[in-house]
């Protein structure tokens, strides 16, 4: 039987370096910091008073104001995100089986802002009140599952809909299962990606609490120092990405623009502990084995890995043991990045915009940077190339991404030139 190929055909970003595909590169290869102070709350009574937020965001030419009353931001971001991936596509046609199209859509927290303002508003009006009445919008607002269920409305897509959680892993694992059901012939085409609007006070409190959030508040454009010796901790982002992933036949028979093949996925769990890596990086070096055996390659047919490396001490030094490991003396031919030093971690919707970067990489042969680096960490073995500080031209054939999760989800994925 022949073998089904899946290619993207179709990009969306929404970061907080731009608010569209081509900013969102731009920013990554000029090694753009996406820090600011906060302006969704006042934080100035927490340890941490700064985010990667996005910038100019105005959803009001693409989402109608009696909608958005409807919409928590993770979906209003996911819709926009989504709305360039299918322009960038030119998937809407005539001829479209929709009902062999689906959504599948990954979010690590989804609607942690209306969560947050009704018991809020509860707590100050409805206490005792036998009168008050929650948002009828409060659920729906809420519960992440929304969001692909808003894009197939939009669009009429009836295949297979529903979402993905795996705290920062949710959006690699969306993505690696429209790859699977596209394999197994349940689908010609999804809409995949993630998305996450979390720079609120419960966030940035519950995380501050877990001692997880760099507090480098006179510093906070370079507080994002993954491999660092001063690294102290993520920045946290919000955002969304988007592809279109579609069978090579689907896309050829209506003549798309391929910009790369998905090759290899892999899963992995640490069952190690709650919040906390591995130590020694098993769980990483399982799923990177696990997406090297899927895509049928060896180590040394990989180019590129954009690492999870959020900038904790512990996480960073984890994946470097798990990537030595797994590439042996290949691991000093690759080039290394996190681009969270630029975006900061977006949680849920980390994954698939890192995979929007190994997209631009392959396509490119550009490799975007890790900035904010200033001391070595001897930890880490010097002849290894972290690509810092300044993207590096290089022929990238095959890049690998990885994203892990607070529980111990780990998720890899393989992409590929396409010929």
């Amino acid at each position: 039987m022949k073998e089904t190929k899946v290619v993207v055909t179709g990009i969306g970003a929404l970061t907080p370096l731009g608010n569209n595909l081509n900013d969102y590169w731009t920013g990554l290869i000029n090694g753009v910091s996406g820090a600011n102070p906060i302006t969704h709350f006042d934080a100035s009574a927490f340890r941490t008073r700064f985010a990667c937020e996005l910038k100019d965001f105005d959803p009001s030419a693409l989402i109608g104001r009696k909608d958005l009353r409807k919409m928590d931001l993770f979906t209003q971001y996911a819709i926009v995100a989504s709305e360039e991936a299918i322009q960038h596509s030119g998937i809407l046609s005539d001829d479209l089986d929709k009902d062999r199209m689906g959504v599948i859509w990954g979010s690590g927290i989804g609607g942690l802002n209306v969560f947050q303002e009704q018991i809020a508003d509860h707590t100050r009006r409805g206490e005792g009140n036998p009168n008050y009445k929650y948002n009828p919008f409060f659920i729906p607002k809420m519960i992440i599952d929304i969001a692909p269920g808003m894009i197939s409305i939009r669009h009429g897509l009836c295949g297979p809909n529903f979402a993905v959680v795996s705290a920062c892993a949710s959006s690699t694992n969306a993505l690696i299962d429209a790859y699977f059901y596209l394999k197994l012939g349940r689908a010609d085409a999804f809409v995949v990606g993630g998305s996450e609007g979390t720079v609120k006070e419960t966030c940035i409190g519950g995380f501050n609490s877990m001692q997880a959030l760099s507090k480098r508040n006179d510093d906070y454009k370079t507080a994002s120092r993954p491999f660092d010796l001063d690294r102290d901790g993520f920045v946290l982002g919000e955002g969304a990405g988007a592809l279109i992933v579609e069978t090579e036949e689907h896309a050829l028979k209506r003549g798309a623009t391929i910009y790369a093949e998905i090759v290899g996925a892999g899963l992995s769990a640490d069952a190690y502990h709650l919040t906390a890596p591995h130590p020694e990086g098993l769980g990483a070096q399982k799923v990177m084995k696990n997406a090297l055996e899927d895509a049928g390659l060896q180590p040394e047919d990989i180019d590129y890995i954009n690492v999870h490396g959020t900038s904790t001490p512990l996480g960073d030094l984890a994946e470097v043991k798990a990537i030595q490991q797994v590439f042996g003396e290949h691991a000093y031919q690759l080039n290394i990045s996190s681009t969270k030093s630029m975006t900061g971690h977006l949680l849920g919707a980390a994954g698939v915009i890192e995979a929007i970067a190994c997209i631009k990489a392959i396509e490119e042969d550009t490799v975007p940077p890790t900035i904010n680096h200033f001391t070595d960490d001897p930890a880490f073995d010097p002849q290894l190339n972290f690509t810092f500080n300044v993207a590096q031209k290089r022929n990238i054939r095959t890049a690998l991404s990885n994203t892990f999760g607070f529980g111990g989800h780990n998720a890899s994925i393989i992409l590929k030139q396409y010929h």
